[in-house]
């Protein structure tokens, strides 16, 4: 089952993190923590098309969803994180409906988008899958999703989510509070983004964000979104291992007689 069926099947909140690190014994251990998705990051991380090719392939192999954020909302990276076989990409940093209508183009074959056939690649099984089936994967089962994370992308958000071939959408919280000054938990930031999950749920689109902790991620679920991302590997490696080292703390020498 692919990412986009199970969500719109599901009754809770799905739980995933961003994958930073290019290393698949991290993928693996997010897989048995009982992550339901993860997503790739090649916007802020050193993860090549290669690491996040084999990240993918792991997270699936072990029954976790696998998303990718690509770089830029250029475009130039769309075919081929397509053709790896993904369940979905996510588009950075769209700021109105040009934007999304450019990404929708390059993630859907015509006549509705201009992605390429590449039936030999992962995404067609290497050849062995009929042309029909992959261009049915690419088409109805694979999550196309812009960021909204600026205050000119929510202020027209409702454009946004009526472009064709969009089946999703992901706020960037962190961007949004950067680019405004504001905090999130500001009125209006807060009336923008209950707009935008009206709009969503009224056209049955799942709505996705990222948040620091569990406490934030129940909130979050409490709100209507129906995908989450908490923290990230390297940051939860690197909470462990801090945890790990403040509980230890010093160790005198014990002098032997």
């Amino acid at each position: 089952m692919r990412m986009l069926e199970r969500i719109r099947g599901a009754d809770r909140c799905l739980v995933g993190t961003w994958v930073k690190i290019p290393a698949l014994e991290t993928v693996e251990l997010l897989a048995r923590a009982g992550f339901d998705f993860v997503v790739v990051d090649m916007e802020h991380s050193p993860m090549s098309l290669e690491s996040a090719y084999r990240a993918i392939v792991v997270a699936q192999g072990l029954g976790v969803h696998a998303l990718v954020r690509v770089p830029d909302a250029g475009g130039s990276h769309l075919q081929r994180v397509l053709d790896t076989g993904a369940d979905g990409i996510l588009v950075p940093h769209v700021t109105g409906r040009s934007d999304a209508e450019r990404a929708m183009r390059g993630m859907t074959f015509p006549p509705h988008g201009d992605r390429g056939l590449g039936t030999t690649s992962r995404a067609g099984a290497w050849g062995l899958d009929a042309t029909p089936d992959y261009l049915r994967r690419g088409d109805e089962e694979t999550m196309r999703i812009p960021q909204l994370e600026d205050l000119a992308a929510l202020e027209t958000a409702e454009e946004i989510l009526d472009v064709p071939g969009l089946n999703g959408v992901f706020l960037g919280m962190g961007d949004l509070t950067l680019s405004t000054g504001l905090p999130a938990g500001d009125p209006g930031l807060r009336r923008h983004v209950d707009r935008l999950l009206d709009g969503t749920k009224a056209r049955g689109l799942p709505c996705g964000t990222a948040v620091r902790d569990p406490e934030a991620a129940r909130a979050a679920a409490g709100r209507g979104f129906s995908f989450v991302m908490i923290g990230n590997d390297a940051g939860i490696f690197g909470a462990a291992a801090t945890e790990l080292r403040r509980a230890t703390g010093t160790l005198p020498l014990t002098a032997r007689s």
